[in-house]
Order: structure tokens, then C-alpha cells, then sequence
């Protein structure tokens, strides 16, 4: 804990500010109350030297400096500002007109975050945090309602994440007669989506204060575009999140919109679990369109083009193009007739074989600096039905011909897409130009790059096609579906999508970052069980019950959301092979949830592997005096036989580039299975329900009992810190 001092302090009611105790409680710091000082005085912190600092704001911030909580205080110059912004704004909380203004202005700003500022708890949570729980039984009866979602969530998550200030509450609210603040049930569903309403006040984070080019009020209008060639993955998930930010935030208009220009790739599969993983997302927006909804008008556009000598229909082989664009040279067919051009337009349109060798480059100018200007394709020629239209066409436009006629004619404003496309915003502005339509505005933002991830839907296909995953959903998949599957949640996921923002800046992230975010909201909630591994060793315990008997316990001791649980009582008990290697004969242990047993005798085989225990209850033992706290089970025929799942990386390069082959970095194992056995209750479990196993971490379940020859399946959620208790093959 902190550096340890003494610190006199008055109040007009004896007691100091809330905010006071609760951070003294977690910086370590003792407090007393100094009778000299009159009634009404501000805090004071004396020190051993004689010198005190007088006032709430001046002592919570020496405390935030002292803690040894990690950027409780000391941070970069704005950050520590914004910290000092909240300390100064969470005194309006104990003026009883603005309370519930205060409410609503902070839950608004926490829509969008785990803490007040930044990533991490700071002296600004602990300020806001305990003027809520001061509030007493005004705050109480808010929290049973729903109408502070974000402000609960936060709450709740801070209370659970630090004990120690539910023992604050207990020892100083309840001196007041106010009684201990109860978690409140919110769901996984309520967190999901982003607030369609704005505070005027609201502070925005650092990351998103930019303005878009030209951008109105109420006239701004963003699309999410995505090829219906695969499920959505997490780098699509960043660019709906952004566009809907966006619209939102010029209280604007968001369009989905399909993009399915090529019917080789693309299916109706593909596009029904778009739209699901969009509705999951909280992505809400007008549609959907697309893009095939426009080719007959985007075939006139292309004639039109044609005519006025923009575009030309080009034969020479694909390769030799390539080369020619990259070194400068003009096609042989760039400056061919228009009658000429309409004739192979036409060859093109019945694909015939002259059409099926051609194709429409626009004429823009094969000697500029950039290349995405050296005269692109328009069009090509693909007899594969479609999965919309069906055989209609034969043809179909390119996303550079595509994209800038649709957005323009749906009356998109700003076209925001990931920096890979940079180059291509002269090439986008000046096929605008050229078919003479309203301009749309590109803005950039940085593509969302993980380790050891791959995120071309054509190699994240080739792992379906060859039998290499088990389908687009699978854990091992950065689609909204695999990491979903896996059990990170939709408000972890937009969390750490909006904590990048709209910066333009390439980073290549790490998982761990994402699994912490997602720790801190599902711990809070998740329930508890107990799951052994399969070499589980018998105890046998002299005087344990007789007869079995049951308790109903809370399956999350600090969240009653979670309901309750059966646990038995067995005068024989299972417990884990690992623990029980580490006994001694005459050791006194604790049983979770029971009690302490002392360890009197432990058999061994003749490779000195424990096979049994013997032991007696010591129930009135103290548990601060042991060092092993176990986890164990009844001998009873309900438990549950389980299958612990955990996945890797597909790949072993951390970063891949654009020469290297995917296929020569597969990791050879990505998924590994644990036999274990789980206590009863987990019959119960729902598919897609998270939980906690005492002592093994978090899991998802993937599928639930069904009968006693199946087992129950759980895959493992990364905590961001914890290594795997499981063994690899």
C-alpha cells in the first residue's frame, strides 16, 4: 500500500468527505479525527514534520500522488488536467437540486468508457465514485432502476474490482443509516450499442477531437460498406463503430450499404451474418443498400464515359498491363475510337470470347506520380451468377468505379475508410470529377493490425475451404463471431475499438490489451463454479457429515445478479492431483466455502504419485493461518464432465508482411482440449453463458449439458495476464 501517515481530519457531521476515507482506504493511509479542529473545518493532512495540507481537493491529490496504484494520479499533462477537471466537478454530487443532472451528465460520458479518464482507475473514479455512494439511499434507489446504465456498470465495476470500499461503505454510509449499496442486475444485451443521444458538455476523448472536413450539423451522412464475401472480422467492426460515431456525433445520417461487385466471392450466406453481426454490434443505420441495386445506372455511367472519351476498353493481357502501368506506358487501345470502344463495350456486355479478353480502363494520366491514376480498371467481364441478380449481367464495375458513383448518388458527405486506401482518395476525387458528380469527402483512419492475426477474408477462407477451422465462427477467428465465440464481449470489443479513435497513426496492437478490458467487464457479473482435472485425488475426511448435505450459495458473492448456486457436503471429497502433491502429513488447509481440514495422512504409489488422503475437519480454524486455499468437489454422481478448450494463433509470425506466404507460418497447434469434471450445477449452464472456474480462470460455454456421456464444453477466455492453467499436447 501507500506511504503510511498520519492524517487529522474534521467534518461537520465528525466524519470527513467520503472521497477522503474512500481513497485513504485504498492508498493505505490511516485516518483519526482531530477534536481541536473546529466543526466545519476543511480536511486537514498533518505531517510527521509539522506541516499540513488543508482542503478536499489539495489532500485527494497528495493521495493520488502517493498511491502505488499505477497512474492513479501522476500522468501525462492533459491527463492529470482531466483528472483534476473531475476532482473539481464532484462536489456538485452533494447538492441535492443537481444530483440526478449529475447523473445523467456522467453516465453520457461513460457510454463510451471504462474510467473517467483513460484506461486505468484514477483519484478522478474514486471522487466521482464515492459522491455516489455518499448519496446513500438516493443513490440506492437509482441503482435498482435503469435509467443510469453506463453510471451502474461503472459503479459496480469499481466496487467489485476494490473490496476494500465495500468495507468503507459498510463502516461510514451506514453510520449515516444508510444501508450497504446492492449490485443491480444489468445485462450483457443493455451494454451493447452506442448512445444515439449527446451531452452538449460531455467531454470528448482526446482521440476524437477532430472535426471532418466541411461538415454540418445534422448534414453529415457516413456508410458502412463491406464486401459480402465473409463475416464481418474485428477491423470491419472498427469502421462501422467509427461511421456510426461519426453520424451520431453530427447527429447525421449512417448508411449500410453491400458492396457486392464480385459474384465469384460473394454470397447470400455472407450477407445475413453481416447483418447479424451488425445488429450484435449495436450498429443501427438506414438500409441495407446495394451496390448491385445501381448497376444499370452504373452501366449507363460507364457508356457515358465512354462517349466523352474518359474511358477505353483495353485487351492487353492482365500481367503486361500491370507492367505497363507501373513503368508509364500508355495502352495501345488508349486512344481507339469511341465507336471502337463501344463496339468491345458491347462484346464485353454479351461476353463473348473477343469480350471476355477485355476490359474498361478509365483515361485518367499514365504518367502520374501516383499510380492508382495510370488510367484504373472500370470494368471486367465474370459469367458467374450473382448471388442478387442472377445472370443479368456479365459484367460488372471494379470498387474504384463503384464506390465513388454510389456514395455520391446516395448522398454520402464523408466516405471515412481505413489508410490502406490512401493513395487511392486522388484516384476516388477524380473519377467523382469525371462522371461530373457531387464531391464526397475522404477521411483516413488507421486499420486495426493484431499480432499474430491474419485478416484477409482470402486467407481467413482458405482455413474453411481446408477443413482448418470449423467455420467462420470459430474461436480461433478474429471475425465478430470467432472472438464472440471465444468470449469477449460486444462492450469490451467497442471499448477498445473507440479507446484507438480516429487516429490516422498504423500500430500493430497487441490481444492482451483487448482480454484486460474485457476482464474488467465480465468479472464483476460472471458467476463461479468449480471445476478438478482428471487426475483428481480422493480426501477422505474422519469426521465429515454422515449424510450429505446441501447449502444454497451465491455464484458471485459481490454481484446477486448471478443467482445461487447447490453445493454438497460429503464426508468424501474430491480435490485436485496438483494440490494434493503439495500437502504434508499434519498440514492444515482451507476447503473454499467450507471450512479448514488438517491433512493426516497422504498415500502414495510406487512412483510417489498422491492416490489418497485422509484428513479431519478443523472448521474452527482460522483461514488467515493457512497457505493453500483449495477448490473441491463431493464425491456424488451429479457432477458434470466437462471439456476445457483453449485456442492459439493460426499463425506463429507476429507480423506478417505483404511478400510473405501464411502458409509457411502456421502454428501447428491451435487447439487443445482438458478432460475435467465440474460441480452439478453447471448442468444449468446456457450456451454462450461466461463464467469463472475457481482457481482455472474464465470460460465461455460453448455447448451445454445435454446428458451425463456428453460432456459439457468451455472454451477459455484470455484474461490478458493469467497464463493457462491447462496443458498444451
Amino acid at each position: 500500500m501507500g506511504v503510511q501517515m498520519e492524517m487529522s481530519l474534521a467534518h461537520a457531521q465528525d466524519i470527513p468527505p467520503f472521497s477522503i476515507i474512500a481513497t485513504a482506504a485504498l492508498v493505505g493511509v490511516p485516518l483519526k479525527t482531530d477534536p481541536n479542529l473546529p466543526s466545519g473545518s476543511p480536511p486537514a493532512l498533518s505531517f510527521s514534520t509539522g506541516e499540513e495540507l488543508h482542503g478536499t481537493g489539495v489532500v485527494l491529490r497528495y493521495l493520488g500522488r502517493i498511491a502505488t496504484l499505477p497512474d492513479f494520479y501522476n500522468r501525462d499533462a492533459l491527463s492529470t488536467a482531466q483528472i483534476d477537471e473531475w476532482l473539481e466537478y464532484a462536489p456538485i454530487f452533494s447538492s441535492g437540486a443537481d444530483f440526478e443532472k449529475a447523473c445523467t451528465y456522467v453516465d453520457n460520458y461513460l457510454s463510451l468508457r471504462t474510467f473517467l479518464v483513460g484506461y486505468n482507475l484514477s483519484v478522478a473514479d474514486i471522487a466521482i465514485w464515492s459522491g455516489l455512494a455518499g448519496a446513500g439511499q438516493r443513490w440506492e434507489g437509482i441503482r435498482k432502476s435503469k435509467k443510469y446504465q453506463n453510471l451502474v456498470r461503472w459503479f459496480n465495476s469499481i466496487l467489485s474490482e476494490y473490496p476494500i470500499l465495500s468495507e468503507v461503505v459498510d463502516k461510514y454510509v451506514g453510520r449515516r443509516g444508510i444501508g450497504k449499496p446492492k449490485p443491480v442486475n444489468l445485462k450483457e444485451s443493455e451494454l451493447n450499442g452506442i448512445k444515439n443521444e449527446s451531452n452538449e458538455k460531455a467531454k470528448e476523448e482526446g482521440s476524437f477531437d477532430i472535426d471532418l472536413p466541411d461538415a454540418e450539423m445534422g448534414k453529415v451522412c457516413t456508410r458502412f460498406p463491406p464486401e459480402p464475401s465473409g463475416y464481418l472480422h474485428i477491423g470491419h467492426a472498427k469502421a462501422a463503430f467509427l461511421n456510426q460515431y461519426f453520424a451520431q456525433r453530427y447527429k447525421g445520417r449512417l448508411i449500410i450499404r453491400f458492396d457486392d461487385t464480385n459474384p465469384a466471392k460473394e454470397s447470400s450466406e455472407f450477407v445475413e451474418n453481416i447483418l447479424s453481426d451488425l445488429d450484435t454490434l449495436g450498429i443501427k443505420g438506414e438500409g441495407p443498400t446495394y451496390t448491385s441495386d445501381y448497376f444499370p445506372q452504373l452501366v449507363e455511367m460507364a457508356e457515358k464515359l465512354i462517349s466523352e472519351g474518359k474511358a477505353y476498353v483495353d485487351d492487353t493481357p492482365r500481367e503486361q498491363m500491370q507492367k505497363e502501368r507501373m513503368d508509364g506506358i500508355e495502352s495501345i487501345n488508349r486512344n481507339n475510337s469511341v465507336e471502337q470502344n463501344m463496339c468491345l463495350w458491347k462484346e464485353m456486355i454479351a461476353a463473348t470470347e473477343r469480350g471476355m479478353q477485355c476490359c474498361l480502363r478509365g483515361k485518367l494520366d499514365m504518367q502520374a506520380v501516383n499510380k492508382t491514376l495510370r488510367d484504373p480498371v472500370y470494368y471486367r467481364c465474370n459469367p458467374i451468377p450473382h448471388h442478387r441478380v442472377g445472370s443479368k449481367y456479365k459484367i460488372y464495375p471494379t470498387y474504384d468505379f463503384a464506390c465513388p458513383y454510389v456514395d455520391s448518388i446516395e448522398g454520402v458527405t464523408h466516405a471515412l475508410r481505413s489508410s490502406e486506401y490512401h493513395d487511392r482518395n486522388e484516384q476516388y476525387y477524380r473519377v467523382l470529377e469525371d462522371m461530373g458528380l457531387r464531391k464526397v469527402h475522404v477521411w483516413d483512419f488507421s486499420r486495426l493490425n493484431f499480432v499474430y492475426t491474419l485478416l484477409s477474408k482470402r486467407k481467413l477462407q482458405w482455413f474453411v475451404d481446408n477443413g482448418k477451422v470449423e467455420g467462420w465462427d470459430d474461436p480461433r477467428f478474429p471475425t465478430v463471431q470467432g472472438t464472440l465465440r471465444r468470449g469477449l464481449t460486444v462492450e469490451a470489443l467497442k471499448q477498445f475499438i473507440l479507446s484507438q479513435g480516429a487516429s490516422k497513426n498504423l500500430n500493430l496492437m497487441e490481444w492482451d490489451k483487448l482480454w484486460t478490458i474485457n476482464k474488467k467487464i465480465i468479472d464483476p457479473v460472471c458467476p463461479r463454479h468449480t471445476a478438478l482435472f482428471e487426475n483428481r485425488v480422493l480426501l477422505c475426511l474422519t469426521n465429515g457429515p454422515e449424510e450429505a448435505f446441501v447449502r444454497i450459495l451465491p455464484r458471485h458473492k459481490k454481484y446477486e445478479g448471478a443467482g445461487n448456486k447447490a453445493t454438497t457436503y460429503t464426508k468424501r471429497i474430491w480435490l485436485d492431483g496438483a494440490d494434493a502433491a503439495l500437502f504434508s502429513e499434519g498440514e492444515e488447509v482451507t476447503l473454499m466455502d467450507w471450512g479448514n481440514a488438517i491433512i493426516k495422512n497422504v498415500e502414495k504409489d510406487t512412483n510417489g504419485v498422491v492416490v489418497r488422503l485422509h484428513g479431519m475437519l478443523h472448521l474452527e480454524g482460522s483461514v488467515k493461518t493457512t497457505k493453500l486455499k483449495l477448490t473441491w468437489l463431493p464425491e456424488i454422481s451429479e457432477l458434470v464432465n466437462l471439456s476445457l478448450v483453449e485456442v492459439d494463433h493460426l499463425i506463429t509470425k507476429k507480423k506478417l508482411e505483404e511478400t510473405d506466404n501464411f502458409l509457411e507460418v502456421l502454428n501447428p497447434c491451435t487447439r487443445w482440449e482438458t478432460a475435467a469434471v465440474g460441480d452439478a450445477n453447471m448442468r444449468n449452464l446456457k450456451k454462450g453463458e461466461i463464467l469463472q472456474l475457481e482457481r482455472k480462470g474464465y470460460f465461455r460455454c460453448d455447448v451445454p449439458y445435454l446428458r451425463q456421456s456428453k460432456p459439457v464444453v468451455l472454451i477459455a477466455i484470455p484474461d490478458g495476464r493469467q497464463q493457462s492453467v491447462m496443458k498444451r499436447p
